[in-house]
């Protein structure tokens, strides 16, 4: 334990940022996790999680639900999520009942078949390819003005939800994570898609920003609001400071290291500023335990840690009605 301290300690002063994370942060929760099930349930949870994406190849074409203009909803995506993406957009649009359309902002590893499978199932899906996010990060992002948050997204994968979909863009923009699914028809959500007026979010189990509310506050001149998750993150692109942003990026890596969740901390100090729009966290569950994956009762469930045995094993069947596969 002591030479593992040494170690992070040494890495923050010789900013190995990145080695920090994938030598330390990354690998420990993955190693806990996976050190915590045993064999066979390992075994069941692997196969479950190929069910799941040998099923999407199964997908039915979205109907036209003929309810006027579509509302956009916004994903990161790649190769290993390509198909939890495909769940959580269908399974909103099924319990919702009105058009949606996606836009898919590749995260470097989606390959054509994951495109055409979603041209299939999404028939006006909008797919925004690396070369248009490199071209936009050039424009709006340079490297020699922004140097922190251009590594940064580059080692973290997560900072491109910020970085990669809101720069150079204008307007409102709800973003979801591909590992969640919905069960009941989101009226929240919908209500901010048609007018959106605040920043959205939900609510997460506990407070997990990587950072101490002391630092967060400093740098934003407020109190930062506990337990925001951004599973479901609705933002303003037009309003986004990145001379700050790259700012606060750069500050907490000096201060208090890299965190894996570092950009759940930076929008938690964003929506610190302003009221927000919040899905409650009895009907937008964040670690849904066994018993309601089992049997939902929420609107829509966000398989974080430990919930994702119960994600491949039973939640996305009981999304999508069985005559849709």
């Amino acid at each position: 334990m002591k030479s593992m301290q040494t170690f992070k300690t040494q890495a923050k002063k010789l900013g190995l940022g990145v080695a920090m994370y994938r030598l330390y942060h990354a690998p420990k929760g993955m190693i806990h996790r996976y050190v915590k099930r045993d064999p066979i349930r390992r075994a069941i949870d692997r196969q479950s999680q190929q069910a799941m994406a040998a099923a999407a190849y199964h997908l039915k074409p979205l109907p036209d639900f003929g309810t006027g203009a579509a509302l956009e909803i916004h994903f990161l995506s790649g190769r290993n999520f390509w198909y939890q993406t495909c769940f959580c957009a269908y399974s909103m649009a099924q319990h919702s009942r009105v058009n949606l359309r996606l836009v898919i902002y590749d995260d470097g590893t989606l390959e054509p078949s994951h495109e055409s499978e979603f041209q299939r199932i999404f028939p006006n899906v909008r797919i925004v390819s690396q070369a248009t996010i490199q071209a936009q990060l050039e424009a709006n992002l340079p490297q020699q003005q922004f140097p922190t948050l251009r590594q940064r997204r580059l080692a973290y994968p997560n900072l491109r939800k910020l970085t990669d979909i809101h720069a150079g863009s204008t307007g409102w923009k709800l973003v979801l994570d591909s590992d969640m699914l919905f069960f009941r028809s989101p009226t929240l959500l919908l209500d901010w898609l048609r007018a959106p007026q605040a920043p959205c979010h939900m609510v997460d189990v506990e407070t997990a920003y990587g950072y101490s509310s002391s630092l967060m506050a400093s740098l934003t001149g407020n109190p930062i609001p506990d337990r925001i998750n951004v599973g479901i993150c609705g933002l303003n692109s037009s309003t986004l400071d990145w001379d700050e942003l790259e700012f606060w990026c750069k500050t907490l890596i000096e201060q208090e290291g890299t965190h894996y969740y570092q950009e759940q901390a930076l929008v938690a100090m964003l929506m610190a500023r302003q009221p927000c729009t919040i899905a409650n966290a009895s009907d937008y569950i964040v670690l849904p335990d066994r018993t309601e994956v089992c049997a939902p009762r929420a609107v829509l469930h966000h398989y974080v840690a430990d919930s994702k045995p119960w994600y491949f094993r039973y939640g996305w069947r009981n999304s999508v009605p069985s005559s849709k596969l």
